[in-house]
């Protein structure tokens, strides 16, 4: 048996074949986290292009910087993720602060709250799309289909109590979508982002 606190195997390797140069490695963490990364930054930035020039910095970070990801801490995904948020965040506090003085139009609490709301979206897209399946496809169910937990339990041929019991554990991650904490700051490690 594995000890509790050993990170993932794949992430280690990667790490370590990262921190080598190993352009293969960043081949093959482009390929499982690309999407992951395009899609954060696109939710936070509303923007295919800014989408797009986040995912090479989040990339290009990745392969200069090996060393800043400790797996004992946290899996690569969550590593990706947080620097991922960190630095759309970074460009959309920047685009919108450019626009601030350009139009004039706005103020600086109206930036915030922007920031705010787009690291809140991308932070629920985040943690629906890690959830397990279990408990994504509960809530799917009640959420798009408008199923309640008895119907959602049918479809998913569990009990009732099974049922609820995924629908609050879901809702309960999806909560922590609006923890508050210093706009454009990674998440602590450990959590769900």
């Amino acid at each position: 048996m594995a000890k509790k606190d050993a990170p993932p195997r794949w992430d280690r390797r990667m790490q370590q074949r990262l921190a080598r140069g190993e352009a293969a490695a960043l081949g093959e963490c482009y390929d499982r986290f690309a999407s992951l990364v395009h899609g954060l930054a696109h939710r936070v930035l509303g923007d295919e292009e800014g989408a797009d020039a986040v995912t090479r910095e989040v990339f290009a970070y990745v392969w200069e910087n090996p060393e800043s990801y400790d797996p004992r801490r946290e899996p690569l995904r969550t590593w990706v993720a947080a620097l991922t948020h960190r630095l759309a965040v970074q460009r959309l506090r920047a685009t919108e602060t450019a626009a601030l003085a350009r139009d004039g139009r706005g103020t600086a609490e109206d930036l915030e709250r922007r920031v705010r709301q787009a690291s809140v979206a991308a932070r629920a897209d985040y943690i629906v799309t890690s959830m397990p399946v279990p408990l994504r496809a509960a809530l799917e169910r009640a959420y798009f289909q408008r199923r309640d937990y008895r119907q959602t339990a049918a479809d998913l041929g569990i009990t009732e109590d099974e049922a609820r019991r995924r629908l609050r554990l879901g809702l309960q991650l999806l909560a922590t979508a609006h923890e508050t904490r210093p706009s454009g700051t990674p998440p602590e490690t450990g959590g769900v982002w």
